[in-house]
């Protein structure tokens, strides 16, 4: 409904639209960009083109798969133009531990918590995200649609344009990847709850 009130002219209509997708579209950027202020900026075009081509979305998808394909394409896109120019693209994936995205105040240490257990879940949480990055980008986009963003494999299919069999195997191949490098971790703390 917001769409079409969008395509008949209704601009308040899209910035309903921005203001229910924004963080979902944001995060989903955030796992292809490190570059905080760059997230912002690619959320934004992704929103300028959706906002362009609004009269070519048929509605045979559910909104959030059509724009997260515009989504995608413009973090690409984004990516090849900063390996043009060595600066920006040195300067946008220099991070310390203070921008590591897993991070999170309210996360610090309660008085259940040792700092053996702290110390072993952030090893584990820096191996997932090693892992991940490691992914061809295939893998990782199926299994980051699936596991962070909560997709069902149908969704997961159609934003990817590939077959739902593909979308299984890819998930499954990722998964496989990133427990092989977790299973030493989890080997050498036998005993412990995780």
């Amino acid at each position: 409904m917001l769409v079409e009130r969008t395509v008949a002219g209704d601009n308040r209509a899209f910035d309903l639209l921005v203001i229910k997708y924004q963080r979902r579209i944001e995060r989903l950027i955030g796992r292809m960009v490190r570059d905080a202020e760059l997230v912002q900026d690619i959320a934004q075009e992704t929103f300028i083109r959706a906002y362009r081509a609004l009269h070519q979305f048929r509605g045979d998808a559910q909104f959030y798969t059509w724009l997260y394909r515009i989504a995608v394409n413009t973090a690409k896109k984004a990516l090849v133009d900063m390996r043009r120019d060595p600066l920006i693209f040195e300067s946008t994936f220099k991070s310390g531990s203070d921008d590591d995205e897993t991070y999170r105040p309210e996360h610090e240490l309660t008085t259940t918590e040792t700092p053996e257990a702290l110390l072993a879940s952030r090893e584990i949480a820096a191996v997932v995200n090693a892992a991940m990055e490691a992914l061809p980008e295939d893998l990782r986009q199926a299994v980051t649609l699936r596991e962070i963003e909560g997709l069902s494999y149908e969704e997961i299919a159609e934003a990817m344009s590939c077959p739902i069999g593909t979308v299984r195997s890819r998930i499954f191949r990722a998964r496989e990847a990133i427990s092989a490098k977790v299973r030493p971790l989890l080997d050498n703390q036998s005993g412990k709850r995780w």
